[in-house]
């Protein structure tokens, strides 16, 4: 998973890098609250990752930043050294997800952080077919119909649909799409996203005939919605 981590303690940052690294995720570390607001308000993340007590702008502020200004529901964890119930209840209400003190358990955080994750990504009832009307995707011959007729696709081609119509309604940052599907260091080149992303609105037929549109988000990424004009 992309993860983005607020913690203003440089030996801490460290460490919880390092268990996420060596536990297959792809850590950003941010010291200041503006910081990390700035990366969301370009990139996409999986999980969100905040300490209570940094410079600028709190872990709390930046909690409510994110569930007023960003239009997918990415999962938040608050650790900190805050323990009261008060402070619970108050990171939790203003959207938290999940909750953690200080000292943090390399086990229990890596636990926490893939529950959170599957709470928020259930599992196809049908591994083998997904329908998203009018695409039909067969995800064991890796193949994309619509319409009855099957899409002419290169295999970078459908890993990129597949990830798209999987999460119809999110803003995808060019930077995640290219480690998502490339799985490459998002500061390579992006170029490759946008050419990839043109032919799919061609060849997919992304438009208000089929009921969907696949819109540029400004400085972000993109965007697949239903066309409901």
């Amino acid at each position: 998973m992309r993860i983005a981590l607020l913690e203003d303690d440089r030996d801490q940052a460290n460490i919880i890098e390092v268990w996420l690294n060596d536990a297959g995720h792809h850590p950003y570390i941010y010291n200041v609250g503006s910081q990390i607001v700035g990366a969301l308000s370009t990139e996409s993340f999986d999980v969100i990752m905040l300490d209570w007590e940094v410079p600028d702008m709190s872990g709390l502020e930046v909690l409510r930043w994110v569930r007023e200004n960003l239009d997918w529901a990415c999962p938040v964890i608050f650790i900190t050294q805050r323990d009261q119930e008060s402070d619970v209840v108050a990171a939790l209400e203003a959207g938290a997800d999940d909750y953690m003190s200080k000292p943090v358990n390399r086990a229990e955080m890596l636990a926490r952080i893939s529950a959170i994750h599957r709470r928020n990504n259930p599992p196809q009832e049908d591994e083998s077919v997904l329908e998203i009307s009018p695409y039909i995707i067969d995800l064991k011959k890796r193949s994309i119909v619509c319409k009855g007729e099957e899409i002419d696709l290169t295999q970078k081609e459908y890993e990129l649909a597949l990830f798209i119509l999987r999460n119809v309604g999110r803003v995808l940052s060019r930077g995640y799409l290219l480690e998502r599907v490339w799985g490459k260091n998002p500061e390579i080149n992006t170029r490759t996203v946008d050419t990839h992303v043109s032919r799919l609105r061609r060849k997919l037929a992304l438009n208000k005939e089929n009921g969907w549109k696949l819109t540029s988000v400004y400085q972000h990424g993109y965007r697949l919605e239903p066309d409901t004009d």
